[in-house]
């Protein structure tokens, strides 16, 4: 079973439209049979060694064939309620077990003239019974394929369809067989003697070549799925067999009596393997789905961790701010004389803090939802200086000092300002952590901006930390990728993120000393309207 992307509606095997390459090989093959025909024509009559082993052979490998085709066009069947596909099924069953009497009544094989009481008859009528029995089938399917299917239903519910249609199999081949050994009188003879067919199989054979040429006509008519096209690669080989075996040779065991044989391997043969191909690649479709299913689930699962972490990460800080800033509070007010403009202060620096949080809360929703960025002119210097004043805190707790290089003269960004704060407050975070165990000199932060040579904003932060690895630059900034003992790794994938959306760059390299220096740049020309 496949799916039409398109409209959603389930396309089984015998709806799926042939490929370029698959009507190619059905062309092949008729092609191939036309020449083998033309070139045995000639030589029908031509009689040969009788090879009495070689019958049972031929019938072994048909029933094997055109029974397991006929357990998958049942399992067709049983999931799409098709009535064609049953009709089809219950022809392959047919021809899967009339060939068991034929080869055991064929005289010669098993005994000089055949088991269950077979007479010289037998064999003969059972091969036309068998090819009748084929393409009557076949033709019913052709008809019903013009007819609107019914609905799928459970899976147990097709199992009473299919029993009762195989038990009418199973007696109309007991049926048959008991009128080709013990009724065998009541048929006319078309078989004179051992090695002599009678004028009279013309007509059967006639028939039933009749009734598979309808079969391939009504196919042809409409648009031929794959199966379609094959059956009637089916129809026609029929066609060609039933000539080689009954109208063309006069007598039993002659060329064309053995060349009819081997094309009946093709018949039995070319739709179970058509069946295989299609169900192996239709079950190859669906496991990639599956598996790009998973993975695109795995992904989902990955962002929303990613999305929780992130939030963690950015939150934690300003909210660590305002656990120390009430401690704060509460000593002020519990001197004997509170320390009220220190506690106004703090409660300042709280606020702050609460403002923080709403920013990168807002930030998040705009980098991960569905929410349209807000644009707007962004002076960066200010948004630079912003930062350090949130981080003041944080750079006198670690003893970093700070250094500020700003051009005077700067365009506005047309951007989110939430989010490029995010990035620049990431930044300068990350740098005093670099520098949290910097012991052998001083812990200089700096941050600058200017105008390059070549018409873009920069912005640069760079620390006396340990630096970062050359060989890891190229990775950095990817997710889950850190340099902190209990880092997430998602701080530098989501500023990169930030700035490639406002149309920039984020990279990273080693200062002239010790320290890292992260630089932004934002081309004019390319910044977003």
């Amino acid at each position: 079973m496949a799916r039409n992307e398109t409209d959603g509606a389930e396309r089984w095997l015998a709806d799926l439209p042939p490929s370029a390459g698959q009507t190619r090989s059905a062309i092949a093959v008729v092609a191939v049979v036309i020449i083998a025909f033309a070139a045995v024509a000639p030589f029908s009559g031509i009689p040969l060694a009788r090879l009495n082993i070689l019958f049972p052979l031929l019938d072994a490998i048909v029933f094997v064939t055109d029974l397991i085709t006929a357990v998958l066009l049942f399992a067709q069947f049983s999931i799409s309620r098709a009535r064609a596909l049953l009709v089809l099924a219950n022809g392959y069953l047919f021809t899967a077990l009339i060939v068991v009497p034929h080869a055991l009544t064929f005289s010669g094989a098993f005994s000089p003239t055949g088991l269950l009481g077979a007479g010289i008859q037998t064999g003969s009528w059972l091969f036309i019974f068998w090819h009748l029995g084929f393409v009557a089938a076949l033709l019913a399917y052709a008809v019903l394929r013009t007819q609107k299917r019914a609905e799928p239903a459970s899976a147990t519910s097709a199992l009473p369809a299919i029993g009762w249609s195989v038990a009418g199999v199973v007696a109309l081949v007991c049926g048959l067989t008991w009128l080709s050994t013990a009724g065998a009188t009541l048929l006319p003879a078309i078989v004179l003697d051992q090695t002599r067919i009678s004028p009279f199989v013309v007509y059967p054979i006639s028939f039933t070549i009749l009734i598979s040429a309808a079969a391939l006509a009504v196919l042809a008519l409409r648009r031929p799925s794959v199966l379609d096209q094959w059956l009637m690669v089916v129809a026609f080989v029929y066609i060609a067999e039933l000539a080689l075996s009954g109208l063309l040779p006069s007598v039993r065991f002659s060329a064309g009596f053995y060349a009819g044989r081997a094309f009946s391997l093709i018949t039995a043969s070319v739709v179970l393997i058509v069946l295989l191909a299609e169900t192996t690649r239709l079950y190859a479709n669906l496991a990639r789905s599956n598996a790009m299913l998973r993975r695109e689930q795995n992904n989902k699962l990955m962002n929303l961790a990613a999305i929780v972490a992130s939030i963690s990460h950015e939150i934690r800080q300003p909210l660590g701010a305002i656990e120390l800033d009430s401690s704060s509070a509460h000593l002020l007010l519990g001197k004997a004389v509170p320390d009220l403009e220190g506690v106004r202060t703090i409660l300042d620096e709280v606020s702050a803090s609460g403002r923080r949080i709403d920013k990168t809360l807002s930030g998040f929703r705009t980098l991960f939802g569905k929410v349209d960025p807000r644009r707007e002119s962004v002076d960066i210097n200010a948004v630079v200086l912003e930062a350090l004043r949130s981080s003041r805190a944080e750079l006198k707790d670690h003893g970093v000092t700070a250094q500020t290089k700003l051009a005077s003269v700067l365009p506005p960004l047309h951007g989110d300002r939430n989010q490029l704060y995010q990035v620049i407050f990431n930044l300068v975070h990350n740098a005093i952590e670099a520098m949290s165990g910097t012991t052998d000199r001083s812990k200089l932060l700096a941050v600058r901006t200017r105008i390059s040579d070549y018409n873009a904003t920069v912005v640069e932060v760079s620390d006396t930390g340990p630096g970062i690895d050359p060989a890891r630059t190229a990775e950095i900034f990817d997710a889950f990728v850190t340099t902190k003992p209990h880092g997430m790794g998602l701080g530098l994938a989501i500023c990169r993120m930030i700035v490639e959306r406002h149309g920039g760059r984020l990279s990273v390299s080693s200062a002239d000393s010790r320290g890292a220096v992260f630089q932004i740049i934002f081309p004019h020309t390319d910044l977003p309207r």
